[in-house]
Formats: C-alpha cells, sequence, structure tokens
C-alpha cells in the first residue's frame, strides 16, 4: 500500500483562518462533469479530462486582448534593457520555472532576461516546499533581492489570484515602479488589484476538485508561451516562423541551426555549414550575411543597430527611421 507524506502541519493559526473565501473561487468548486470519478474505467477517466482540458483554449482566446497588452509590455522591457521576472508558487511556479528556463535556447537571451521566482526556491521545483507560501513577507523579500526597476517587468502567476506569496511579491515590484502583471484563473483577484494588468483564463472546476495542476496550469503554460514567444518575435529574434536565435548548444540544436539557415536562405547544407562557421556560429549573422550580401562585420554592425531585428538588420534602410 503506497504511504502518504505531509511536508508539514498547518498551524492552528493557518486552520483557523481557513473561511469560505475558497467557495467563491471557480477553480475549487465541485466540477459536475467529473462526479463519480472514482467510480470510473481507465477510459472513460482519460475522455472526461480529455472533455474538460478542451475548454483551455477558448478559455484563453478570451483574453488574448490581455495577453497581446503584456506581450508588448515585455518586449519594451527587454528592448530597453529591463527584465521580465515571473513570480509563483507551487504548480504556477513550476510552469514559471519552465517558461524561463526555455527562453535562452530558443532565443539566445541572456539568463538574467527572463527569470523566476519560485516560492521556497529551486528545491521546491522538485518537491513541495516548508515554506509558507501564504507568507506575503516572504514574496516581498525575494523579489526585493532581484532590486525591481521601472524598465523592468514583474508577472505574477497564481491559479486562485490569491496566494499571499505571489500577491506580496507583485505588489512590492508594483512599488518600486516596475510594470506589473497578473495571470489567474479567477476573476477579480487580490492579485488582479494590485497589478497594472491582468489576463484571467477563467477555465471552470477542475475534474479533481481545486487541482489546479491540471485545466489551469495548462491555460497558465499556454498563456506564458504566448507571452514570450510573442514578444521575442515583436524583438525581431524570430524570422518568418523560424528560429533565427536559436542557441547552438547541443547536436539537436546545430541541426537546427543548419535547417534554419537553409530554409530561410535557400542554400544547400554544405554553404549553409561554412557560413555558419564563419559567421562565429551565429545564426543571425549568418542569415544577415547571406540575405543582405555582407561581410561578418558588417552583419554585426546591422544587428547591432536594430538591437538585434534580424528582418530590419536585413533590410537596414529602415534603420535610419
Amino acid at each position: 500500500m503506497a504511504t502518504m507524506t505531509m511536508s508539514s502541519t498547518p498551524s492552528d493559526e493557518t486552520l483557523a483562518g481557513t473561511g469560505s473565501d475558497l467557495d467563491n473561487l471557480s477553480t475549487e468548486r465541485q466540477n459536475e462533469a467529473s462526479e463519480g470519478l472514482d467510480t470510473k474505467s481507465a477510459i472513460e477517466i482519460a475522455r472526461i479530462i480529455n472533455h474538460e482540458d478542451a475548454k483551455v483554449a477558448a478559455a484563453v482566446k478570451k483574453a488574448l486582448p490581455e495577453i497581446a497588452e503584456v506581450i508588448d509590455t515585455v518586449a519594451r522591457s527587454l528592448r530597453d534593457g529591463g527584465r521580465l521576472i515571473y513570480v509563483g508558487a507551487g504548480s504556477s511556479g513550476r510552469i514559471c520555472a519552465l517558461d524561463a528556463s526555455e527562453c535562452p535556447p530558443a532565443f539566445s537571451t541572456a539568463p538574467q532576461q527572463v527569470q523566476y521566482i519560485m516560492a521556497g526556491g529551486p528545491k521546491a521545483l522538485a518537491s513541495a516546499s516548508d515554506v509558507n507560501e501564504d507568507q506575503p513577507e516572504l514574496g516581498q523579500r525575494d523579489i526585493a533581492r532581484r532590486r525591481p526597476t521601472r524598465k523592468d517587468i514583474v508577472i505574477g502567476v497564481s491559479a486562485s489570484g490569491r496566494t499571499p506569496y505571489v500577491v506580496g511579491a507583485t505588489e512590492y515590484a508594483r512599488s518600486c515602479g516596475a510594470k506589473t502583471a497578473a495571470i489567474t484563473c479567477n476573476a477579480n483577484s487580490n492579485l488582479s488589484k494590485v497589478a497594472d494588468m491582468t489576463i484571467c483564463a477563467e477555465v471552470g472546476p477542475e475534474i479533481v476538485s481545486g487541482s489546479t495542476r491540471m485545466k489551469a496550469s495548462t491555460a497558465q503554460k499556454m498563456i506564458l508561451n504566448m507571452i514570450t514567444t510573442g514578444a521575442m518575435t515583436r524583438l525581431g529574434y524570430v524570422y518568418d516562423n523560424l528560429m533565427v536565435n536559436v542557441h547552438m548548444k547541443n547536436a539537436k540544436l546545430v541541426e537546427r541551426g543548419i535547417r534554419v539557415l537553409m530554409k530561410v536562405c535557400g542554400i544547400d547544407r554544405e554553404t549553409a555549414i561554412r557560413t555558419i562557421k564563419s559567421a562565429g556560429k551565429s545564426i543571425p549573422i549568418a542569415v544577415v550575411m547571406l540575405k543582405a550580401n555582407v561581410d561578418k562585420m558588417e552583419a554585426v554592425r546591422r544587428l547591432q543597430q536594430s538591437d538585434g531585428n534580424v528582418r530590419l538588420a536585413i533590410e537596414d534602410s529602415r534603420l535610419e527611421l
């Protein structure tokens, strides 16, 4: 028989403070579609979950205008030398860490450009943390260590929209002049009240009541994908729909870089490899060299002048505007 463990025991104060406010959260309500779930067969459980998951994209679609606003804000912050800093706890924090960690290999961003703060620190990514996410001062402390400024954007991610750690961190960042955004799955949340912008994807009750690692986390992952991919595309780190800023640090990414250059420039493999070598193993430099028919030095100059925007560097004439 499997054993169950608890990472910590709630204090008497915590138990006394547990009120009926959770009843007002759609993500905490019981889902009628999954009643009797423990009596279902494996295929029935899979069908029920799949049916509910199909609702996530529609919920995210309703928030597209707000997502677009955040995309442009992130792009401006990064262009001005600022940072995107995610803050989350539990499943939301793990989604933040995943998105932040995938930006350097996909877009060659510096690690400090897209960061995450997780309640409990990196150790909480793999296991439940003893750090109490109910304490806003811990969130304030952790974001204060990053010294947020007016150039930065801090995005608090919380399915309930009420996690004190995330609310505290977001509110503190805003008081420092940083731009702030909230990503939640419940309307009119505490988090949305302390943020400049709010993205709310109301996915409704979970299959297992309150298990926001399911639909809510799926929605959050979709939204974070849109934000970073959208911002990097707006910055010109994507050419057409190809990953021209790929960081070739392993065999798979080297092969991807070669294929991207072949596709963008319509060249054979040998020419692509030769150009990548002469470009110092930089795909953006190689693309500009071939598309604009210039040498490496000129390609580097153009990319510096365009802040890394590959398309503008190729056109060059627009750089004077």
